[in-house]
């Protein structure tokens, strides 16, 4: 179901039990090959798959598209809310549901800058809301649910998600192939040991001068589509075992 297409009344009659899903993505630089919509344009067409699967089972908003995106700005076109406003424009649109009554809200991501934010903003609201044992406030983002395309096709040259790379741009020439440049002008960019396993903080000018983190040049459209199959089938998962959670238990 589309909350865009509902009446107020229709969502009054929904069961409190209905899993709400919030897509959140960004409108960020995407190196010299991509659009600034990328992350919007991949996650939304993750959640049209999902839905489709899904059918009347789970409520969806419209997808958000401003993120968490300053480690960006240094390319011009980035939009972006500062952290802790992101934070809080999270925490309120999962407590206007938590208002409504719904007791199952999913957050789920399509732009890494927006990990800890919604992580965050879910753990503030648990504890506000610390009675409330049937509240069930998951985040996740769709490329780290398990799937793993890359073991599936040997082609692939990464081995996990980057920015603009391999794997995203691979999905772009699926779904919007007018918006991708001409990849034979793009390098690989390394994703390197920044200090690991410790967490460096960094911009995206640290890493890579064209914008883009991983090796776009070998993207196809056919390794999009296996992509996109994949990680719809892990969201897809997820909120089924959403819709079979008891209310009460840890586990799920």
């Amino acid at each position: 179901m589309q909350l865009t297409d509902l009446k107020w009344t229709d969502v009054a009659a929904l069961s409190r039990d209905t899993p709400v899903v919030i897509p959140i993505a960004a409108l960020e630089q995407h190196g010299r090959h991509m659009p600034l919509f990328t992350d919007s344009l991949l996650l939304g067409e993750v959640i049209r798959r999902t839905a489709e699967q899904l059918q009347n089972r789970v409520l969806f908003t419209p997808l958000m598209w401003l993120g968490n995106s300053e480690h960006h700005l240094d390319f011009p076109g980035t939009m972006t809310a500062s952290p802790r406003v992101y934070l809080d424009l999270l925490r309120d649109m999962v407590e206007n549901f938590i208002f409504h009554g719904f007791r199952r809200i999913v957050l789920v991501n399509g732009h890494g800058g927006n990990i800890v934010p919604a992580q965050q903003a879910l753990f503030e609201l648990r504890q506000k809301h610390r009675s409330r044992g049937e509240l069930l406030l998951l985040s996740t983002t769709y490329w780290t649910l398990g799937g793993k395309p890359d073991q599936q096709d040997k082609s692939f040259v990464q081995k996990r998600m980057g920015h603009a790379c391999e794997w995203e741009t691979s999905m772009m020439l699926r779904i919007a192939p007018h918006l991708v440049g001409d990849l034979t002008k793009v390098q690989a960019v390394p994703f390197g040991n920044p200090f690991e396993p410790a967490s460096r903080a960094w911009i995206t000018k640290d890493r890579t001068e064209a914008g883009h983190i991983g090796d776009p040049r070998s993207a196809t459209a056919e390794k999009g589509e296996l992509i996109l199959r994949t990680f719809t089938a892990d969201v897809v998962a997820l909120l089924q075992r959403v819709l079979k959670w008891d209310g009460k238990s840890w586990d799920g």
